[in-house]
């Protein structure tokens, strides 16, 4: 993952500061201040950046509507900053294909833990790497784990977030056993699951849309009671 954050916030002072802080922990960091500097900067530096952090309040548009337009152009990972102490916004944003969020006011080292924790889980193996499958298959849908790209039974690429990837890997690496939610709670986002933490289940959710898996009996991604999920379908990979 590249080692670059873009920052979307319109508090001068927090942006500054932050981008002393991470600057010092060896990132480079492009600021913007409102959507639409920042849809003019995504656009030209796009292929530099690593890492999106929005901000949901802006003075021209807000958060929400910025994370729906990188997921409908990039799948770069996104970290949503909501000051509402409502779950609401963190709920929405991930519904909308963020990847993290954390609330205002927050401690930058939290801000880093959470950056370093999607860089480790987004971190990209090498289909050249000995022993290390690329392709993987199950009911007629691949996933190319170099490329992050998953394909459905028609061939079609289906667009996936960093945490949509990071969830589906879970699966696909142990088929059939049953994950307790807060295991995928920590793998996917290395940290526990509090008591009203909706957002499992809301990335479980937009999961089974992807793989066409949302219908009252999901088929794929199972449900079990009291215990967590279970991915039951057969699974298989190949390096090519």
């Amino acid at each position: 993952m590249k080692r670059s954050v873009m920052l979307v916030d319109d508090d001068q002072k927090l942006r500054l500061l932050l981008k002393t802080y991470l600057e010092k922990n060896q990132f480079s960091v492009r600021l913007s201040h409102d959507g639409a500097s920042f849809q003019l900067d995504f656009e030209k530096f796009q292929h530099e950046i690593g890492l999106v952090i929005l901000d949901v309040m802006l003075p021209d548009t807000d958060g929400f509507t910025l994370c729906r337009w990188v997921r409908k152009i990039s799948n770069i990972p996104v970290i949503m900053l909501t000051a509402s102490a409502d779950d609401t916004d963190r709920i929405v944003g991930l519904e909308l294909g963020a990847d993290d969020y954390i609330g205002k006011p927050y401690n930058p080292r939290e801000l880093l833990a959470r950056i370093k924790a999607i860089q480790r889980r987004s971190g990209v193996l090498s289909h050249t790497d000995a022993g290390v499958p690329r392709y993987w298959r199950f009911e007629g849908w691949t996933l190319d784990v170099t490329e992050r790209r998953l394909s459905n039974p028609e061939g079609c690429d289906v667009p996936l977030t960093g945490m949509d990837f990071n969830l589906l890997k879970i699966f696909l690496d142990n088929p059939g056993e049953v994950m307790d939610r807060s295991r995928l709670m920590e793998a996917t986002r290395g940290r526990d699951l509090g008591p009203l933490d909706r957002s499992l289940d809301v990335q479980i959710s937009r999961l089974r849309q992807r793989l066409q898996d949302d219908g009252k009996q999901a088929a794929m991604i199972k449900t079990v009671r009291g215990s967590g999920y279970a991915f039951t379908a057969q699974v298989q990979c190949s390096p090519e």
